[in-house]
């Protein structure tokens, strides 16, 4: 690989990074200025709808409906979107953005259990040296008293950790049921037109319908922006898989959260205790270890959406 083509590929990592990152800032802002979860999960269905399949249909691939997809697309639907983002929209409302992409980036740490519980992954004393550092940035959060804004918000870190519990379940799930004709693209797409008419009867039975006619606001378009900037980051993010290989691509984990914080200062003002760096420095360090080997990606996850490229070794490319 070339000076210039290794430069190209960093910048399309970057770009991969900064759309998810910005994800969940945006996030906060949508349910902070009064828009709630179902509402905003439908829009994020069909925005993703619509970039998907335009990705998908400029590749020439069609989209398979027979049952055992159509299966498939229903539980991702639920378990990566519709459950997991009540959870993080609930949580964001009262804990800072940052603390929430901290809490999303133990995906892959709660996922190395659940595969060899399910004998899925070999035991691995590194990967398990993760878990426990994942572990730890969770404590660092939530033991000190001063490591939070507001005390209070320490009863919702619980509720923080439900989406990466459920992320980490649906990257098992991807492994062993994912079926042969469907890839990534094809699966999230599925996903998205499964799970539109599901979050339309939701958002309208619980009175959670966001009308997309102006006037316009800030949730509005930052509803747009994060599901706009997730759908193309994860197309993107595919690429490059192919393009440069699933260790390379997996370096995006540590970006994502890194933006993430950024974003939340730039955005939202938000500033962190010396705890909660350490908790950063942490999970970073737990990320690297629990990485899996060469032949398999991290799972990727943002607020308003996921990536459902499994942790044990097949992309689904």
């Amino acid at each position: 690989m070339g000076r210039s083509d290794r430069a190209f590929l960093i910048g399309v990592l970057v770009f991969c990074a900064l759309g998810w990152g910005l994800s969940i800032p945006v996030g906060k802002v949508a349910v902070s200025q009064g828009y709630r979860h179902v509402g905003i999960i439908f829009w994020q269905f069909v925005i993703g709808a619509v970039v998907l399949g335009l990705f998908n249909l400029a590749r020439r691939r069609g989209l398979p409906w027979h049952p055992r997809a159509l299966r498939f697309y229903l539980v991702i639907a639920l378990i990566g979107t519709l459950l997991p983002n009540t959870a993080s929209y609930t949580a964001a409302i009262h804990l800072p953005a940052g603390v929430i992409a901290l809490l999303i980036a133990s995906v892959p740490m709660i996922a190395f259990p659940m595969a060899l519980i399910w004998r899925l992954d070999r035991f691995s004393p590194a990967r398990l040296a993760g878990l426990g550092l994942g572990m730890l940035a969770v404590i660092l959060i939530a033991a000190p008293e001063t490591s939070l804004p507001d005390p209070a918000m320490l009863t919702w870190l619980p509720v923080g950790l439900i989406a990466p519990i459920f992320y980490a379940f649906e990257a098992n799930y991807v492994s062993v049921r994912q079926p042969d004709d469907l890839d990534a693209v094809q699966a999230l797409l599925g996903a998205s037109l499964v799970g539109t008419p599901l979050a339309l009867l939701g958002a309208l039975v619980t009175g959670e319908w966001i009308s997309p006619l102006p006037p316009w606001g800030a949730p509005d378009l930052a509803i747009g922006i994060a599901s706009l900037g997730h759908a193309l980051s994860y197309a993107t993010y595919v690429w490059l898989l192919r393009r440069a290989g699933a260790v390379f691509a997996a370096q995006v984990a540590y970006l994502v959260t890194g933006f993430a914080v950024f974003w939340s200062w730039v955005l939202l003002g938000e500033t962190y205790s010396t705890w909660v760096w350490a908790a950063f420095a942490v999970m970073f360090a737990g990320l690297f270890l629990v990485q899996p080997k060469p032949r398999a990606p991290l799972v990727v996850t943002g607020a308003l959406g996921k990536d459902t490229t499994d942790v044990m070794g097949r992309d689904g490319t």
